[in-house]
């Protein structure tokens, strides 16, 4: 991830300029460009594949679309971008910009978020983990494939890691998954999926 020129951006502002571009996203008025690889996309595709899938199989009436923006109410100035975010359609009736633009301001559609780590691994680990739990998600997942993120996240020696973040209250509780690992959803408890399946 690099960071652009520091302007501050109003959430507005962000979405005049920026609100199409997948390449960004404002973080306390700040513009942050994503830059994505190749590896990075792919696996945050085969994330949406797999839960698209059970989400078939299970008739659910949920969403995962393919371009999302998160506008946390507590912080005025920031627009997320997840990468994988799976929403309950019923509840995008009461989304006020949903209709005209695929905006959620609060956390009731959403069901499921994936951040899948880049060099914008603090990010991930720290500030969105905070936004993501005041919003109410029940469940956040964090695909550190190339074993990026910090000592103190993903343990040592680094490796590549799934962090599934469940709500407990106002906070998530952390379990690490590695290479081999069954990952444990409280979501979608059908799911079948570890970290070789994605890399």
């Amino acid at each position: 991830m690099t960071y652009a020129p520091t302007q501050s951006l109003s959430f507005e502002a962000f979405i005049a300029q920026y609100g199409d571009d997948p390449r960004y996203e404002l973080i306390d008025g700040e513009l942050r460009s994503l830059e994505p690889t190749g590896p990075h996309e792919s696996v945050a595709g085969k994330v949406a594949g797999y839960l698209y899938a059970e989400i078939l199989r299970q008739r659910l009436a949920w969403t995962v679309p393919k371009t999302c923006l998160i506008k946390p109410p507590a912080t005025p100035a920031t627009a997320l971008r997840p990468d994988v975010v799976v929403l309950d359609e019923a509840a995008l009736r009461s989304e006020p910009l949903w209709q005209r633009e695929p905006i959620i301001t609060s956390g009731l559609p959403i069901q499921l978020v994936v951040e899948v780590v880049s060099t914008n691994w603090q990010d991930d680990y720290a500030r969105k983990i905070e936004e993501y739990a005041l919003l109410q998600v029940p469940e956040y997942w964090i695909v550190d494939f190339a074993g990026l993120g910090g000592i103190a996240f993903i343990g040592k020696p680094k490796q590549p890691t799934f962090t599934v973040c469940q709500l407990r209250g106002e906070e998530y509780e952390r379990t690490l998954y590695r290479v081999g690992d069954a990952i444990a959803s409280q979501v979608l408890p059908g799911l079948t999926l570890t970290l070789d399946n994605l890399v």
